[in-house]
């Protein structure tokens, strides 16, 4: 009996820093989504192995690594932010791939309504009461009567509005260009985001970070906010000037800040945010990959690539996303 054969692909190198915790993780994760293929670290990948790689799949990589695969056409990230591969190579010509996860937009939008929740509920007056043995209860505000907005209505935007428009909130959003969601004032350009923080109690931040949205939150902008506003970071450090940040909660113009991204991660001790009273600090655990998801869907673009040799959407450089 004569069974069909398996067309034998080059193999795919996994490129991620030499310090990276996770990498054999990753391997096995893509390899039982892949099991046709063959998914390996990249440093145990011959010199003829790797002059016959089109494609790697990447973790944040050394882009010194990529160098040493000579004809690669496009890198396949495992990250949903893309921005330190797009800094990291430059003019290069590859083309890059970012990860698209559904699974991945329902874990932040969770991680918005609960981190929202927290400060519509007063959690950190309720937490600074107890340091002082204070027994106060504070005045109940319907959810109906505030208004949260959305920097950035892309794919985790739009699922974060979702959850926040159930719970019962007014909900604005803010993009670089023009939406229209069902039941959310959609704003953009300067004036829209002018308007939208006029009018806004509670401000999560989920934009990607590119020329245009880094240090977007500055003096100026925060000071658009009503003094008794508070802020959600769950994008990227730099998209906020952390001096002005401070200022405006020292001047007591910002209410509380809820940052789950810094500058520079993991973030130092000596850093003011850990101790702020006004700050609350999480080490950039908001929306984490789910290998099993993730795999899956890297898995689905390969498989097009090899039966049609059609690489997948990629990222417009100039942008940044």
């Amino acid at each position: 009996m004569n069974l069909p054969s398996i067309k034998k692909f080059p193999v795919i190198p996994f490129v991620a820093p030499s310090d990276y915790a996770h990498t054999l993780r990753w391997i096995n994760a893509l390899q039982q989504a892949m099991p046709h293929e063959r998914i390996l670290p990249l440093q145990s990948l011959s010199a003829e192995e790797r002059a016959q790689c089109t494609v790697a799949i990447v973790a944040n990589p050394d882009p010194d690594d990529l160098k040493s695969l000579p004809n690669l056409r496009w890198i396949h990230s495992v990250w949903a932010g893309v921005e330190r591969l797009v800094d990291d190579l430059g003019a290069s010509s590859l083309k890059i791939v970012r990860l698209v996860d559904p699974q991945l937009a329902e874990t932040m939008a969770e991680a918005v309504l609960a981190w929202t929740l927290y400060l519509h509920r007063d959690m950190p007056a309720y937490a600074q009461q107890q340091m002082a043995r204070r027994w106060h209860a504070q005045d109940y505000v319907r959810p109906q009567r505030k208004t949260v907005s959305l920097l950035g209505l892309g794919a985790l935007g739009e699922a974060a509005a979702r959850r926040l428009l159930g719970a019962g909130f007014q909900v604005s959003g803010w993009s670089r260009t023009q939406k229209n969601l069902s039941g959310v004032d959609c704003y953009s350009g300067s004036q829209g985001l002018q308007t939208m923080l006029n009018k806004t109690d509670i401000l999560i931040c989920l934009l990607p970070l590119t020329a245009e949205t880094r240090e977007l939150l500055n003096a100026m902008t925060l000071a658009y906010l009503p003094a008794h506003a508070s802020l959600i970071n769950f994008a990227r450090g730099r998209i906020i000037n952390d001096d002005d940040l401070r200022s405006a909660l020292d001047a007591g113009r910002l209410q509380h800040a809820v940052l789950d991204v810094f500058a520079t991660e993991p973030l130092p001790p000596d850093q003011w945010h850990w101790t702020h009273p006004k700050v609350t600090v999480l080490p950039h655990c908001s929306a984490p990959t789910d290998r099993e998801t993730a795999s899956q869907i890297v898995a689905n673009n390969m498989r097009v690539y090899r039966e049609h040799g059609r690489i997948p959407e990629h990222i417009d450089v100039q942008r940044g996303y």
